[in-house]
């Protein structure tokens, strides 16, 4: 599962976030220079973007699954019900006219990227149709799952790819929106607040890396326990924090707040059952890290409300 992060009008991703330190100053005073109209387009192309990113990833995601189900189908395989592919409600990639000025000398590679990424996704959608068209009239019993071979092959070159530009256009990006976010939040009221929680979020990504490795090559109790101390850690930081901003207009934020360390303590609740589960069978069962996944996208959720 992609981890997908809002951060203060502006948004950031886990993956990319100790990378692009070079030419982080230079890129970084073009911004401030800019100011605030300047940062806002930078941050505005982040948020459509990573939305966008969000829920194509799903998309993308399923219908890969859809194409590797409908091969075994094909050629003869026991699937009694296809994967359901959800729709992808992408409303925010329309909303991006163009890459902002701002991103100065990587605008044009973004730019290019981005063109990539938005041609692979129109792709692997329209093979998902053919492929679909094709199981639904059931012609694989003709070539004997011939096409659907060739179009599984074909859907997850493309997904690989769709996938390398977005991950690319992050990293791209990452400079210019940390300095953006430097601009927005220099006087703004919640500042404290919305960086403790972005550095909780932090701390859960790194939880949820570890997981993820450890459910793939097996289940380390020490390396697991030191990730729990650690975000139990940031956890007791945040939620100490008196939500105390005095301007009106963010008043409804203090029970989002609250409702981000609630969802964070539940999250150490899981926490703690899959250590406990994982140290006898030496390995992270399914339900317990789809556990965990639904956890994390709860806290996830209830961040990205409160940030926005």
């Amino acid at each position: 599962m992609k981890k997908i992060i809002v951060f203060a009008f502006a948004i950031t991703v886990s993956t990319v976030a100790t990378s692009c330190k070079k030419g982080m100053d230079k890129l970084g005073n073009v911004v401030m220079k800019a100011g605030e109209n300047n940062s806002q387009a930078i941050i505005d192309f982040n948020n459509d973007f990573l939305d966008s990113y969000k829920n194509s990833t799903r998309h993308i995601e399923g219908i890969v699954k859809y194409a590797e189900s409908a091969l075994t189908k094909a050629k003869g395989g026991d699937i009694m019900i296809m994967p359901i592919v959800i729709s992808s409600l992408d409303y925010s990639l329309s909303k991006i006219k163009e890459v902002p000025t701002g991103f100065e000398n990587d605008r044009e590679i973004i730019e290019t990227t981005f063109n990539t990424y938005k041609a692979k996704k129109e792709s692997i959608e329209k093979k998902y149709e053919e492929l679909k068209s094709y199981m639904t009239s059931e012609d694989y019993k003709d070539d004997k799952g011939a096409k659907a071979e060739a179009l599984k092959k074909e859907i997850d070159a493309e997904a690989q790819d769709f996938f390398t530009a977005g991950e690319s256009i992050l990293i791209k990006i990452k400079p210019a929106t940390d300095a953006a976010e430097e601009v927005i939040l220099k006087d703004h009221p919640m500042k404290d607040f919305i960086v403790s929680s972005k550095s909780l979020m932090n701390s859960m990504d790194s939880v949820m890396d570890v997981l993820d490795k450890q459910y793939q090559n097996g289940f380390n109790e020490a390396e697991a326990q030191k990730k729990y101390d650690e975000f139990a850690k940031a956890v007791e930081t945040n939620a100490a924090k008196t939500f105390d901003v005095k301007d009106p207009q963010y008043a409804h934020k203090k029970s989002q707040f609250e409702s981000l360390n609630k969802g964070a303590s539940e999250f150490l609740d899981q926490f703690r059952k899959l250590i406990r589960d994982s140290k006898s069978s030496g390995k992270i069962e399914d339900s317990n890290i789809r556990t965990m996944d639904s956890a994390y996208e709860s806290v996830l959720n209830s961040y990205n409300s409160f940030v926005k």
